[in-house]
């Protein structure tokens, strides 16, 4: 059997959703027999100072961690370089270690891997396959990132599309970004469509009078609406926090955080300079085993994407949520993503970006309504089951993987 290579700055120990995700394919993939190695780096997302050990093997899989610079991801031009020394030491392993036959998957963290991973296939004669959780730099471009724009990402967009096409197959995590492979001009048999997912044998449906996490936090009469995970440059907290302060007065709604990001400090001080202390509840990322207890404290939770990313990227939280058993509010674009599919599966409720009396009604409206609130939860978790198990994303990852020749 070939030895399959994936490349991600992140992998187990971390918590963050990329890793997350590949070190769950990787483990399963070994346990079918496949020989899997994976090339990331020593750090940890929260922890640039990390040193975790140059190689290992974890559950059948041999881990390669290289060496890299360690400035974090605080300041852009630190980032930069830290993406750079990881671009040098991938390559240089790959180079030694990968031969022909064998195939690389890199993913999308740092960004524009697939560079790395078309240059190294043929080399080395192996194979290619891309697995994009963002499509980049597009994205950086449309976030307004510095010196992401103009004739460099030009640049940047033509040398990434060539690594597309020479691909044996890209993976993407929704049916918006296949769309806009089509459009760079990438062949549509070229393209599969495996969405992210969650340990949904882990994660399932608790009841609220059940959950000790919710008692603990004093929420037993408290009508919770919740956000967990990561809160980045491509989602909008101020729909929400303007729907909040409409509900300020009512003391049986409460907003729940769970998770850091980027605009974490941003919502924080709005909400205290708002005077909504009171109404606001923060906590910090949750330990993998209490994930069910965790997502199951809100009624509902709410998920956000700025209009101008859809097909760039798709928020992988909504698989926990829909494990869960509990509705979606999607604040994005109607033909979003996301969007599509709360409205095909009527679990939950699709509000645009910056439409708070929209949302501040449908946060009344399920706080009134506890059958029809636990009926969106129960059409979430069925939609999990039938469509975007992990077995399921499994078996379609070993299908890609099998038909390469």
């Amino acid at each position: 059997m070939k030895r399959v290579f994936f490349l991600n700055r992140y992998f187990f120990p971390d918590h963050s959703a990329t890793s997350q995700i590949l070190s769950q394919l990787a483990f399963g993939l070994a346990e079918t027999g496949w020989k899997v190695h994976i090339v990331t780096s020593q750090q940890l997302y929260d922890d640039p100072n990390a040193r975790l050990a140059a190689q290992e093997i974890i559950h059948g899989v041999v881990v390669h961690r290289i060496a890299g610079t360690q400035f974090g991801r605080t300041a852009l031009l630190g980032r930069a370089i830290d993406y750079l020394s990881f671009y040098v030491a991938a390559w240089r392993l790959l180079l030694a270690t990968a031969d022909r036959g064998d195939i690389l998957v890199p993913m999308t963290d740092p960004p524009l891997l697939s560079i790395i991973g078309m240059r190294v296939a043929r080399r080395r004669r192996a194979h290619l396959v891309n697995w994009l959780q963002d499509i980049y730099p597009e994205i950086a471009a449309v976030l307004n990132v510095p010196m992401i724009k103009g004739p460099v990402a030009s640049l940047l967009s033509s040398v990434r599309n060539a690594s597309l096409k020479a691909a044996d197959a890209n993976v993407v995590v929704g049916e918006r970004m296949a769309e806009t492979l089509r459009t760079l001009g990438v062949a549509s048999d070229h393209i599969s469509v495996i969405p992210n997912w969650c340990d949904d044998e882990q994660i399932t449906p608790v009841a609220i009078a059940d959950n000790p996490l919710r008692k603990q936090m004093q929420l037993e009469n408290k009508f919770v609406v919740g956000y967990s995970g990561n809160l980045g440059r491509a989602h909008e907290f101020e729909t929400l926090l303007a729907a909040a302060e409409r509900l300020k007065n009512n003391p049986h709604i409460v907003f729940l955080f769970i998770g850091a990001g980027y605009h974490t400090d941003a919502l924080t001080r709005s909400v205290n300079a708002r005077g909504l202390t009171d109404r606001f509840r923060f906590l910090p990322y949750q330990h993998n085993d209490v994930l069910k207890y965790s997502l199951s404290i809100p009624d509902i939770h709410w998920i956000s994407l700025k209009p101008e990313v859809e097909g760039l990227i798709v928020p992988s939280k909504f698989y926990g949520i829909a494990a869960a058993g509990r509705p979606i509010i999607a604040i994005t674009a109607k033909d979003g993503e996301i969007a599509r599919l709360v409205k095909a599966e009527n679990c939950g409720v699709i509000v645009e970006p910056g439409d708070s009396n929209a949302l501040a009604d449908a946060i009344i409206h399920l706080s009134t309504d506890a059958k029809a609130t636990a009926e969106m939860g129960w059409r979430a978790r069925a939609m999990l089951d039938a469509k975007f198990t992990r077995r399921r994303a499994f078996a379609r990852w070993k299908d890609v993987l099998e038909r390469i020749e």
